[in-house]
């Protein structure tokens, strides 16, 4: 009855979805989208929010999950990953509260297999990327294309890898810090305009935010 309902939301907002940059093919549930912001066809975006500048290619799977803005995240990529109970007898989710896919609940044990997954601003996650549920991804980071992350990763850290790997940094301390001070991706449409004239010379860059 749920994915019923979701189909036949999902169907009644085509229309308007025609004239956005929101798919309508996309399947979208309980979720917060910002203006601005663009989710391509045959992704599934749950429990999640994605604010402005920030898009979503195809394919995708993401399940409570915050997203920042100015974030460019490529196809087939699955944030929000499920969790099991690795220190249980059985990792199975039909011993713990919740629904599965399963449909069957041999027990109710606590267990949250779903925990929120954050995405910082001006991250850029490459094609086939998996993140597990509850990691952290700090703003200005990059995630190589099939990339499997199961841990927090730094601001401006450029990660590749099975497991993940921070190879670099994009910056050195001193501009990383400068950076995150700036906030610049909450700067007003005005003061934006005239920062991104700067936005290939990291230094000019900084120097304009400060004001």
């Amino acid at each position: 009855m749920r994915k019923l309902k979701l189909l036949i939301l999902t169907i009644l907002q085509i229309p308007v979805r025609i004239f956005s940059k929101i798919s309508p093919f996309t399947l979208i549930r309980d979720s917060k989208l910002r203006r601005n912001c663009a989710i391509l066809s045959n992704t599934r975006f749950y429990s999640s929010s994605i604010d402005e500048y920030s898009y979503i290619g195809r394919n995708c799977f993401i399940s409570n999950t915050r997203i920042g803005k100015f974030c460019s995240i490529a196809d087939n990529c699955n944030i929000g990953l499920a969790s099991h109970p690795l220190t249980w007898v059985s990792t199975s989710p039909v011993f713990h509260k919740g629904n599965n896919i399963l449909n069957t609940n041999f027990a109710y044990n606590e267990f949250n297999d779903f925990k929120t997954t954050e995405i910082g601003n001006d991250v850029w996650i490459g094609i086939n990327v998996c993140i597990k549920a509850g990691v952290k991804i700090g703003t200005g980071a990059i995630i190589g294309a099939g990339t499997i992350i199961t841990k927090d990763i730094e601001p401006y850290a450029i990660v590749v890898g099975c497991p993940g790997k921070t190879i670099k940094y994009r910056f050195d301390d001193e501009k990383r810090g400068a950076l995150l001070k700036s906030e610049w991706w909450n700067m007003d449409k005005k003061d934006l305009i005239i920062a991104a004239n700067y936005i290939n010379d990291v230094n000019k860059f900084i120097k304009i935010s400060r004001g």
